[in-house]
């Protein structure tokens, strides 16, 4: 299987100290499971093999120069990370990809190296890319190319699970499953020891979904230690101690998280019932009369997302973030909080276009449709965080764009913190202290001024005032 090369693809292949982007976002994502076999197909010279190994994934490592030798067969999960980046011959780059497609029995995790790395990419114009000094190729995808690339070799719809890292799922069972795991909160059960905890637990989860589980969905813990209770003596158990009011609550907001899910389903390809995953299942049954009315619901839900005027009706009614003339933003903190057009309008963002690894705040645009994750890296130590980069995505042409900051003298900086986030958020109060105090200082009275570094601290020297931490001071006189 060696193949003869143009380029010196090798040198390309760097020693990791840590996990890859690519291969840290599958982990978080749960498609590198212990259960799974994987491949790293062009795994250059093996350092993600050996941290996955050290997770115990069982994984394997193939590549044409540093691993020869490792015999070709199918896994479960094939990752071919920025392999396709480096293949200066786009028949040969096809043929990589959908070589690695037919390794894959469950999922391909295609990453590659974005047009927005130009500049750390230097070389001579060659193909469809560069080729460098050391004779090594880079052709750089856009986001949605990148995208659009893998579903045209593979002919299946595919998931953006960040900027430059795309899913391809072989089945409708694990597509749907890693779409569940990104909008539907995990069960999550209080830990048990006894049978009087497991019913703590039990409670605690009947209130939270709205629904009592099914044996299959808890803990195998909490399974055994209520075990010899009868199906009777469950329910009323669960009639006598859960709150009808924290229950109620529950199932209205599994109801919309079901919606949300089969509406974001719906922008990715809808599969049947039984492809769901269980516990959506047993959502779908215990809160609509069938499948059907669910569905018809969701789409109603995601034909509102078009309409201007309820999109902004929500912006208008959200109880989180900051509404402009342009657009509402809402720290990540609260983006649960929205209400769920406004979830669904981000999701479908995210499934088109990968929500960044790196993100602090969505831009949610009310006229067109276009989503941006904001990265303020210091935001909860920064009374005014500094703008580090933006990733943006067009709903209407899945276009996307990134503009970084880093190098920046003079970066966009937030203010009224507090505005962005929940009102119970436990940061709130010092916030908001901070915001009325400037107003006092007449720190806010030429808003067009302080939207960047030099024009705030501008206007700090014109009020005499500094900041210490979340506080605001009186400048000493020089």
């Amino acid at each position: 299987m060696q193949q003869t090369w143009n380029s010196e693809r090798r040198l390309t292949a760097i020693g990791r100290a840590a996990l890859s982007v690519p291969a840290r976002q599958a982990l978080a994502d749960r498609q590198l499971v212990p259960e799974r076999t994987i491949l790293d197909y062009g795994c250059g010279r093996g350092g993600d093999v050996r941290s996955l190994d050290r997770l115990d994934c069982r994984i394997t490592g193939w590549d044409p120069y540093y691993q020869p030798e490792t015999k070709l067969e199918q896994a479960d999960v094939v990752l071919l990370t920025y392999v396709l980046n480096v293949i200066e011959d786009p028949a040969e780059r096809r043929h990589t990809l959908m070589q690695a497609w037919q390794l894959a029995n469950t999922v391909l995790i295609a990453s590659a190296r974005l047009t927005w790395e130009k500049s750390k990419v230097r070389g001579e114009e060659f193909s469809d890319g560069l080729l460098t000094s050391r004779q090594t190729f880079q052709h750089l995808f856009g986001a949605s190319e990148l995208r659009n690339y893998v579903e045209e070799i593979t002919g299946t719809r595919c998931v953006s699970a960040a900027p430059g890292i795309v899913y391809a799922f072989k089945d409708d069972t694990a597509r749907l499953s890693y779409l569940a795991h990104r909008i539907v909160p995990d069960a999550e059960w209080l830990a048990s020891k006894d049978t009087a905890s497991a019913i703590t637990a039990l409670v605690d989860h009947v209130e939270r979904r709205g629904r009592p589980p099914r044996v299959e969905e808890m803990p195998r813990a909490v399974a055994e230690l209520l075990a010899h209770l009868k199906p009777s003596e469950l329910k009323r158990l669960i009639r006598d101690s859960a709150d009808p009011e924290k229950t109620a609550e529950g199932g209205k907001r599994t109801t919309l998280n079901t919606l949300l899910f089969l509406a974001v389903e719906l922008f990715n390809g809808r599969g049947p019932f039984n492809s769901l995953p269980f516990s959506v299942q047993l959502d779908v049954r215990a809160f609509f009369s069938s499948y059907k009315e669910a569905c018809q619901r969701s789409d109603r839900l995601l034909l509102k997302l078009r309409d201007n005027t309820y999109v902004r009706g929500a912006m208008n009614a959200s109880a989180v973030g900051k509404l402009t003339p342009t657009a509402l933003y809402v720290h990540r903190r609260a983006i649960d909080h929205m209400p769920t057009i406004l979830r669904l309008y981000e999701h479908c963002a995210s499934i088109a276009a990968g929500r960044p690894q790196e993100w602090t705040i969505a831009k949610l645009k009310h006229q067109g449709r276009g989503v941006s994750w904001l990265d303020y890296p210091e935001f909860d130590k920064d009374p005014h965080p500094r703008l580090l980069s933006s990733y943006h995505v067009d709903l209407q042409t899945l276009e996307t764009s990134h503009m970084s900051y880093a190098n920046s003298a003079n970066r966009p900086l937030l203010h009224r913190k507090h505005e962005f986030l929940t009102p119970d958020d436990p940061d709130v109060p010092r916030y908001r202290r901070l915001t009325e105090s400037e107003l006092r200082a007449g720190l806010y009275e030429h808003p067009h001024l302080i939207g960047t570094e030099n024009g705030w601290e501008a206007e700090l020297n014109r009020c005499g005032r500094t900041l210490r931490g979340h506080r605001l001071v009186r400048r000493l006189q020089s």
